[in-house]
């Protein structure tokens, strides 16, 4: 693969990454906005939201390294050490994806209806 190619697909990742991320932020703005206060004068919804935010931020760099992961993989030439090192990277980025699910899935699950706040 020549430099330029490489270029070009780093420069189309970064660009999706923006991408993806600038859908997602006002999403995270406007979910912040509406909030109902707890009488010590937090907010539910905010800490939901956040929560929801970090999650999405840690699913994207889990999303990475398993394009990295792949990329490496492809990349190896047949080289023993490059493919188990892909296969360790794309293992661990798939387990943090399903880590990340299960905490999404619980913190929805327990702060939703301890507070009725929706989420969606």
């Amino acid at each position: 693969m020549s430099k330029k190619s490489l270029k070009h697909i780093a420069v189309g990742f970064v660009t999706s990454i923006a991408l993806m991320m600038s859908s997602v932020i006002p999403a995270v703005h406007a979910q912040a906005v509406s909030t109902a206060p707890l009488t010590d004068g937090s907010s539910p919804q905010f800490y939901l939201t956040l929560i929801n935010f970090v999650l999405i931020f840690l699913a994207v760099i889990a999303m990475v390294m398993i394009i990295y992961g792949g990329f490496l993989y492809l990349s190896g030439k047949g080289s023993r050490e490059k493919i188990v090192s892909s296969k360790k990277i794309i293992f661990y980025a798939v387990i943090g994806i399903i880590v990340i699910l299960l905490i999404f899935a619980l913190a929805n699950t327990l702060l939703a209806n301890a507070y009725h706040v929706v989420n969606y």
